[in-house]
C-alpha cells in the first residue's frame, strides 16, 4: 500500500486518563487497528505512568492531566467513577472545542451528575461503559482482546450530536465491541443485577469465610471447589473501583439487593420446610439463564467461568 492509500486514523489524538486494565487494554486495541494517530496518557500514580511508557502503551505520558488532553480529539476517563467529576473540573479549560469526552465506568447516572456542571458547551460528552474486565489491574494487565465480542453501552444525553455518537460507536466497534444505546437510568438498573450485586455477594461470601476459625478457614482454602474459588476471583477485583461503584449506584443496588434478599428468604423457607419441589423449580429456572448466556455468546460452556485452571 502506498502512502497516499493509507487510511487516516479515526481520531488524530486520543488521551486516556487512567492507565490501568481498561486504559492499557484500549491502548493495545487502538494500536491493533490504527484507530488513533497519537495516544497520550495520564495516571496519578508515577509508577504506572513510567510502566505505561516503558511498555509503549502511550506515545507520551503526563503527570498533569491538563497537559495530557491538549488538542485531544477523544478523551476517555478510565478511572474509578467517584473521581470523574473532579478530573473534568481540572481539565475543563484545556479541552479542545469539538472533542468527545467519554468514560468506561460501570455507573452512569451519578457520573453524568458529577461531570455536567464542569462540561464546556463545545465538548461532546457521551458516557460509556464497555462491559468487560478481569480481576487484574495495572498497565501490565491490559490486552487488545479484552473488548472483543463484548458489549459497550453508550448513554448519550438528550440533544447530543448524532455525528459524535456515530463516531464513538465506530471507535468501540473498531476495538472489537458491539454497541448498545440506552438511558443512564436503565443502564444502572441492569448493571446493578448483572454486575454489582454479584460482586457484592462475592465480597460478602469471601468475607464470611475469612472470619471462620483458623482450622476451618484453612480447610476452606485447601478444599475450595469451583464455586467458592470463582467467588474469590471476583472478590479480588480493585477495591477502590468497587467502593466507588456501590456508593455511586446505591439506589439501583439497594433496590436489587432488596429483591435478592426476598428471594433468598424464600429459599431459606423452602429448605426449612423440606420443600424439594420449590428448590427444584427454582434451580431449573436459573439453569436455563446460564444456557441463555452461553447462546448469546457472552460465555462458553467450559467450567469455572470459562477460565481453565492449570491444576485442579
Amino acid at each position: 500500500m502506498s502512502i497516499s492509500e493509507k487510511t487516516s486514523p479515526l481520531f488524530p489524538k486520543v488521551t486516556l486518563i487512567g492507565l490501568g486494565l481498561m486504559g492499557s487494554s484500549l491502548c493495545h486495541a487502538m494500536r491493533r487497528k490504527g484507530i488513533a494517530g497519537h495516544i497520550s496518557g495520564h495516571d496519578h500514580n508515577p509508577e504506572t505512568r513510567e510502566k505505561a511508557f516503558e511498555l509503549k502503551l502511550v506515545d507520551d505520558v503526563f503527570e498533569n492531566p491538563t497537559n495530557a488532553i491538549k488538542e485531544a480529539d477523544l478523551i476517555i476517563l478510565c478511572v474509578p467513577v467517584g473521581g470523574c467529576g473532579e478530573i473534568v473540573e481540572d481539565i475543563k479549560y484545556a479541552m479542545k472545542p469539538g472533542a468527545i469526552l467519554t468514560d468506561v465506568g460501570s455507573v452512569k447516572s451519578q457520573v453524568i451528575t458529577d461531570i455536567l456542571p464542569h462540561l464546556p458547551e463545545d465538548v461532546h460528552f457521551i458516557p460509556g461503559h464497555p462491559v468487560a474486565g478481569t480481576e487484574y489491574s495495572g498497565p501490565e494487565a491490559g490486552f487488545a482482546e479484552l473488548y472483543d465480542g463484548r458489549w459497550c453501552i453508550l448513554t448519550p444525553l438528550e440533544n447530543t450530536d448524532p455525528g459524535a455518537i456515530a463516531k464513538l460507536t465506530t471507535f468501540w466497534q473498531s476495538c472489537g465491541s458491539s454497541v448498545e444505546i440506552m438511558s443512564a437510568e436503565h443502564h444502572d438498573k441492569v448493571l446493578a443485577i448483572t454486575s454489582h450485586i454479584p460482586h457484592l455477594i462475592a465480597y460478602n461470601i469471601v468475607g464470611t469465610a475469612s472470619e471462620l476459625e483458623h482450622d476451618t478457614l484453612s480447610e476452606v482454602i485447601k478444599f475450595s471447589a469451583g464455586g467458592f474459588r470463582d467467588f474469590t476471583r471476583i472478590a479480588s477485583s480493585d477495591p477502590v473501583m468497587w467502593r466507588d461503584i456501590f456508593l455511586n449506584n446505591k439506589e439501583a443496588v439497594l433496590e436489587m439487593l432488596g429483591r435478592f434478599s426476598e428471594d433468598l428468604s424464600a429459599l431459606q423457607r423452602a429448605i426449612r420446610r423440606n420443600d424439594g419441589q420449590q428448590l427444584f423449580d427454582h434451580f431449573a429456572r436459573t439453569r436455563a439463564i446460564r444456557q441463555s448466556i452461553i447462546e448469546a455468546g457472552q460465555e462458553t460452556d467450559v467450567p469455572d467461568f470459562g477460565r481453565p485452571h492449570k491444576s485442579e
